[in-house]
């Protein structure tokens, strides 16, 4: 019976619930898995075995499933100054996350071929507390490598129909597409798009004050949003059966396209992110690149049509697209957006805010783990993972929705304390993180003793 772990409580999120219920979950603690689930109050009576410590009763708060953040950019190895496995991870168990999946680039080298996956996973071994699982990366050329890549594990790809704004990750253009989606026809992988085309008729530089967030925003319009998503679908009808995905939807004008791609039958999912939900260029102050990211955060009209795609399952789920760079290139001193680093750091806060947003929008705490952690871990392929039930990991989260807190940089764990969200006073907060039924974040004592996370 000492093999046992009992987590219990009147609030947890079970499967196919909107709402939380009264249950008790069983954990295997040789093996980190979910072994019974109980609906309904129990007490620790009915256990006389169980020794205390392997008794966790979270009470009113909510116990949740881990939730899967499936765009991250970690760094490592290469840009370890931006961040690194370690000190993202750490964020990312102080949120409540307890799976990543890391996003190609902007390490060096980028996760493009076998050998620069081995790299990355070597620097990530022993650093990670959380799991973290690896999308492999298309540019010109690597055609070649893709499946090998897919053999070696990634979850799936990711390509730029736009400069990145690192050169070692060159965008693709219509004919490197082709060549790749041909190589992964037949496959149970998914090609993912940052989906942002620039036209002949369109350039993205422009003459405006550079401090201003109206001038970055007239310089990616939602035009070039369009113009991607309509090649991908024009690309998508002459390979029906292949998995693709846009990466950080931020334009509400392109809605209708993915739809009707939808509607036709195609294998096409859509994420957006915390920021384009819980933001709006409306309240944005100039002078702040912090603030900056690619593609750009719209207005409140373009926020809220957004939120509706995202409860009518236009828009599949929810991530950070934790983006940090050295505080340095993020421009503060000048206030020059233009001339930034585009990406904004969230890992750490994501739970927090979209309950904060989803609380003055009606939507359930079950509707936030569906589009956080079911459907994420879906999109990567992860079995075991997003879910309270049976077999799973016992990757748990001890959630107070009614705790408030200000976000300050003493409250952030990622290596460069630059975002956004700084001085906002959020409304629900991680408590504890485990992952495999073992704690690996507590609010009030911190970390635990090692790093537990698996390359996955």
């Amino acid at each position: 019976m000492g093999n046992e772990r009992i987590f219990t409580g009147r609030n947890v999120l079970l499967p196919g619930s909107s709402t939380p219920v009264p249950a008790l979950i069983k954990v295997d603690k040789s093996t980190g898995r979910i072994v019974e689930v109980q609906r309904g109050a129990v007490d620790k009576s009915h256990y006389p075995n169980v020794q205390d410590e392997d008794w966790i009763d979270a009470g009113d708060s909510y116990l949740l499933p881990g939730q899967v953040d499936a765009h991250v950019h970690l760094n490592e190895p290469g840009r370890t100054e931006w961040e690194g496995f370690y000190t993202g991870t750490r964020a990312a168990a102080s949120g409540g996350v307890t799976t990543v999946v890391d996003m190609p680039l902007n390490s060096i080298p980028p996760t493009t071929t076998v050998e620069n996956l081995e790299l990355k996973r070597a620097a990530a071994k022993n650093q990670c507390w959380v799991d973290i699982a690896f999308w492999g990366g298309v540019i010109p050329g690597n055609q070649s490598h893709l499946k090998p890549l897919v053999d070696a594990g990634v979850r799936g790809f990711k390509c730029f129909l736009i400069e990145s704004g690192v050169e070692e990750f060159p965008c693709v253009n219509e004919n490197d597409l082709r060549s790749a989606m041909a190589e992964l026809q037949g496959t149970s992988t998914v090609l993912c798009f940052h989906a942002e085309l620039e036209s002949h008729e369109h350039a993205t530089a422009t003459s405006g004050d550079p401090t201003r967030y109206q001038t970055f925003l007239d310089s990616r319009p939602e035009e070039l949003e369009i113009n991607a998503i309509s090649l991908i679908n024009k690309l998508h009808a002459q390979h029906p059966n292949l998995r693709l995905h846009i990466v950080h939807l931020s334009a509400s004008s392109a809605l209708p396209l993915l739809r009707a791609a939808k509607a036709s039958g195609l294998p096409l999912t859509v994420e957006t992110c915390y920021h384009y939900l819980t933001l709006a260029s409306d309240y944005l102050p100039d002078g702040h690149p912090e603030t900056k990211c690619c593609p750009p955060i719209r207005d409140e009209k373009n926020r809220n049509l957004l939120w509706d795609a995202l409860k009518e399952g236009t828009i599949d789920f929810v991530v950070s697209d934790h983006s940090p760079c050295v505080a340095e290139l993020k421009k503060l001193d000048t206030g020059d957006i233009m001339s930034a680093w585009g990406g904004i750091s969230t890992l750490g806060l994501g739970l927090s805010l979209l309950w904060t947003e989803a609380k003055k929008r009606g939507v359930s705490v079950g509707e936030i783990v569906r589009w956080t952690s079911v459907a994420t871990a879906k999109h990567a392929g992860l079995e075991g993972k997003g879910e309270i039930k049976v077999g799973n990991d016992a990757d748990l989260v001890i959630f107070d929705p009614s705790a408030t807190f200000k976000v300050t940089k003493d409250s952030l764990h990622f290596k460069n304390k630059v975002t956004p969200y700084e001085n906002l006073t959020l409304t629900g907060r991680v408590q504890r993180t485990y992952l495999r039924g073992e704690v690996v974040y507590d609010l009030n004592t911190g970390f635990g003793l090692e790093p537990l996370g698996k390359l996955l």
